[in-house]
């Protein structure tokens, strides 16, 4: 699958400024991470997974990582695209395990991912760049602060990667840093 492509279909199925936005820090992200782990060659699929993962949550949160395998299969999306988009709903609505390192990282990041952004807002800058891991950390700390960010699924995705908390933190902040996008 092309990018062009992947971004149609979002599109077509996103209308919420911030799906929008979060699909494509994922991309960014999971681009990062492709480079980091050695998996460059594979950076755009990487990426087109990152971009894809929620595709269904904007019209579907109740069938959330269910609805999206039928939308991409109707699509003609790759099945590798598919499984590792619908993986992060691990233990939460599929039993779809996060094998790939690939997937491993979505699972650990996604949530984390609007964790860091929503601690990005309560900053005077409003951005990850002057953001260090312990404000991440702290607000972590704090169920009430972004409630919607599951602890326990950050928590099991730096299991997945054998990682502490603070690597998860340090690394998926500074993949959030590399991703330039305009909200």
């Amino acid at each position: 699958m092309k990018r062009e492509d992947a971004w149609s279909l979002l599109n077509q199925y996103n209308q919420s400024p911030f799906h929008i936005y979060h699909a494509q820090v994922m991309e960014g992200v999971m681009r990062y991470f492709a480079l980091r782990e050695g998996f460059s060659e594979a950076a755009e699929f990487w990426g087109i997974v990152g971009l894809l993962h929620d595709l269904d949550f904007e019209r579907f949160p109740e069938e959330h990582c269910i609805r999206q395998q039928i939308i991409m299969a109707e699509h003609g999306v790759d099945p590798a695209i598919i499984r590792s988009a619908a993986s992060h709903g691990w233990m939460l609505t599929v039993d779809i395990k996060p094998e790939h390192r690939m997937e491993r990282i979505l699972y650990a990041t996604d949530e984390l991912t609007g964790l860091i952004g929503a601690v990005a807002l309560m900053r005077p800058s409003k951005s990850v760049h002057d953001m260090e891991v312990r404000s991440i950390a702290k607000k972590f700390k704090t169920p009430a602060f972004a409630a919607g960010c599951s602890r326990e699924v950050i928590r099991r995705g730096a299991e997945l990667l054998e990682w502490t908390l603070d690597e998860l933190f340090a690394n998926t902040l500074e993949a959030m840093k590399s991703v330039d996008i305009v909200r």
